[in-house]
């Protein structure tokens, strides 16, 4: 299996992990944080930008754009509505075409509201947006998704910024068959193992920020990060073993010479003296030699 980058829309991305740009202590840890995930896409919230001077954002200045790839997101909107003209104003403030659609359903636990979200992607589709929605891990809803037009779906690992990894992974497992567009694993990561897992599973890609953006050091979670993307992906295009429910010896148990161990010290009798518990001795025989196995008892012919 060639593994030629991840494919959205026109964008051919050499890294397969997408970061975020909120939650950092500094701009500078941010750009310390992108540069060693190795992200070449990175996800911006158009509502949080200086809207009327974004030439002038902080966030937006410190990011190198013939480095990485804007991704705007519409974080924040709980309607279709809210969410389409989100969209809208980021790609008339030139951020992108591409757009990360989120349409919440409830703010506390910030899970998506998935038939908003499915009117919404259906509308920006039409307006010319490559539509990449946030979604749960519903196999069903992703299939409507992909019909829609989207260009990859993103479901969720678990509530986003809660970091309690992939709870679902047969869901996501499930997903994937279902579609035929990237699949990116989107919210709930925790630490690297839970993108190797996901990348394991045959996701297509990870987006996150909390993980590395709350992490004692990000800097050095972001490289985690990166390794653990590397390393799921390699694992699952190498194509793992099958799960068995006994052993299976490393070594073959066939042809192993069956030879008797001889026994040390100067007698070579059968029989040997063994006092008893008065003292006198006793002619009893002496434990034969060791062989091994008999032919049939834990050896396969």
């Amino acid at each position: 299996m060639d593994d030629l980058g991840l494919q959205i829309g026109s964008q051919t991305l050499q890294s397969r992990l997408i970061v975020g740009t909120g939650k950092y202590a500094s701009l500078a840890v941010m750009q310390a944080a992108i540069a060693a995930s190795g992200a070449t896409m990175v996800t911006v919230a158009v509502r949080r930008l200086t809207l009327e001077h974004p030439e002038h954002d902080d966030v937006l200045a410190a990011l190198d754009r013939n480095r990485v790839v804007l991704l705007p997101n519409t974080a924040g909107c709980f309607t279709a509505a809210e969410a389409v003209r989100t969209a809208r104003l980021g790609r008339e403030l030139g951020l992108s075409h591409l757009i990360k659609l989120e349409v919440l359903g409830d703010s506390k636990t910030l899970l998506p509201d998935t038939t908003a979200l499915l009117e919404a992607t259906r509308q920006l589709v039409d307006e010319g947006f490559v539509v990449m929605p946030y979604t749960n891990d519903d196999p069903v809803m992703a299939k409507k998704l992909e019909q829609a037009g989207a260009a990859c779906v993103m479901p969720l690992a678990a509530p986003i910024g809660s970091g309690q990894g992939i709870l679902n992974p047969l869901n996501i497992r499930l997903l994937i068959d279902a579609v035929n567009v990237p699949v990116i694993v989107d919210a709930g990561v925790g630490t690297a193992s839970d993108a190797a897992i996901a990348m394991e599973l045959g996701a297509d890609g990870v987006l996150m920020n909390t993980a590395i953006a709350g992490a004692q050091d990000p800097v050095r979670m972001a490289h985690a990060m990166r390794l653990a993307v590397q390393a799921g992906r390699l694992a699952y295009v190498a194509g793992r073993i099958l799960k068995k429910p006994y052993a299976n010896a490393s070594s073959p148990l066939t042809g192993l010479v069956d030879r008797p161990v001889e026994p040390t010290g100067p007698a070579r009798d059968s029989t040997a003296s063994f006092p008893d518990a008065s003292g006198a001795t006793s002619r009893a025989r002496a434990p034969g030699p060791i062989r091994g196995p008999r032919r049939g008892v834990g050896q396969v012919a």
